[in-house]
């Protein structure tokens, strides 16, 4: 028995799955890196004890100063997330920005904390890489495709 195809029905290729899947997979990366980053954030401001102070780095920092930076980037990662949920093209475009001020923020304070930087340098990456390498399609239809 052949399947007919109708050109009016709204498949969706496998592209376009990938596509969502990526951004879905970005929004919850940049919900947990978000939420990680707020719980940084919240150590660095209420005990600067648990940071290692490193004296002679090039770019020190007051610790306080760095919770409130890891606090708004955190804060800023979730609501961006929450975007992204809803396939919103400015939520990509933000979700990149805020993934990449995630690697300087915590390049810049790594002596601080070491492997947890580095980790959430690697969570930014993903998240980079999964909103610049899904390109959801517009329309489902190609025009003049008749099947």
């Amino acid at each position: 028995m052949a399947a007919t195809h109708t050109g009016h029905g709204h498949t969706r290729s496998t592209r376009q799955q990938w596509a969502g899947g990526l951004t879905v997979f970005a929004g919850v990366m940049l919900m947990i890196a978000g939420l990680l980053d707020l719980f940084r954030g919240v150590m660095a401001i209420a005990d600067d004890d648990v940071f290692v102070s490193t004296p002679r780095y090039v770019f020190r920092f007051d610790l306080t100063g760095w919770g409130w930076i890891h606090l708004v980037l955190g804060a800023v990662a979730v609501v961006v997330s929450l975007g992204l949920f809803q396939a919103a093209f400015w939520a990509r475009v933000l979700g990149v920005v805020i993934a990449g001020l995630i690697i300087v923020a915590n390049f810049l304070s790594l002596p601080y904390y070491p492997v947890w930087s580095v980790v959430m340098m690697a969570f930014s990456a993903l998240i980079i890489w999964a909103l610049c390498v899904a390109r959801p399609e517009t329309s489902y239809d190609v025009p003049g495709d008749d099947g």
